[in-house]
């Protein structure tokens, strides 16, 4: 039942995601260029912008059903259900604002039923916990990893395609240290505020919001919002089973469909993007 609360509070992400994308990249828009050698004034300025701070408020809310979701479900499955509601929100889009869906998109969605279909035909035995226990010196070497490869992208300031991605894997490096601290919680309680993992959580995130403002500012929103979680979602599902353990299926054809579902729910994220925020009627 967890595990199910979890994937609910995964698809509630997904949607609080990609509205606060939407919301933010029209406010970033309209604020100063974002400076990365300067980020308390570049941070002070884009707060500025009304359309800015509430697509914030959005996102911290769905960030707050991310948490609870990653406590609950194992990483992949929850990385997979965000991916996919990043394509269903598109139908949302059609059916309540009245924005024309493409042939692509629905192709995208297709893509994403199908890849959610054959995802739980492999959960036998693999999803009846939230597998959150880990090896710290894994978990070192893949918070590093992600962190310095997103760091390394974000030196490339004039490129939105390098900062998208590179927002996506500071963000896929907070996600990963958020799963391995929700492991913590029944010894330390409120104690995990102070756990190390909380400040790489803290500084990630802040850093990689920042690095996608600036993407935001450069490159179109469909592009970028695709990106960025394109890159979070497939490392962060990757973080499954190299840093929690979660376990693949016994058989062969168990261990290609599984990899053929997450591939089918990310590539359809990639194919078909939310609308574009200038087809959004801000209210």
């Amino acid at each position: 039942m967890s595990v199910d609360i979890g994937l609910v509070l995964a698809l509630c992400t997904a949607f609080g995601s990609v509205a606060g994308f939407l919301y933010k990249f029209r406010g970033a828009r309209e604020a100063p260029s974002v400076q990365l050698t300067h980020p308390w004034r570049s941070t002070v300025e884009l707060f500025r912008s009304p359309l800015y701070s509430l697509g914030i408020l959005i996102a911290l809310g769905s960030w707050g059903f991310h948490v609870g979701a990653l406590a609950l479900a194992p990483i992949s499955l929850v990385q997979s259900v965000i991916a996919g509601g990043l394509v269903l929100l598109t139908v949302v889009a059609d059916k309540l604002f009245g924005i024309a869906v493409t042939r692509r998109e629905w192709v995208g969605v297709a893509l994403t039923a199908a890849g959610l279909a054959f995802l739980a035909a492999t959960l036998d035995g693999d999803a009846s916990s939230a597998h959150s226990r880990y090896d710290p010196a894994t978990l070192a070497v893949f918070l590093a990893a992600t962190g310095a490869v997103g760091l390394l992208l974000a030196l490339r300031p004039r490129r939105p395609a390098m900062l998208a991605v590179s927002a996506g894997l500071l963000w896929a490096t907070s996600d990963t240290s958020i799963k391995a601290l929700s492991s913590h919680l029944d010894a330390l309680g409120v104690g995990v505020l102070v756990h190390p993992l909380a400040l790489i959580i803290l500084v990630a995130s802040l850093v990689g919001l920042l690095i996608s403002a600036r993407s935001l500012q450069l490159g179109d929103a469909v592009p970028m919002i695709a990106l960025t979680s394109a890159a979070a979602n497939l490392t962060t599902i990757a973080a499954g089973p190299i840093v929690f353990g979660e376990p693949m299926p016994a058989s062969r054809l168990g261990v290609v469909v599984r990899v053929a579902a997450f591939a089918l729910v990310i590539l359809a994220a990639a194919l078909t993007p939310p609308p574009r925020a200038d087809d959004v009627t801000v209210v």
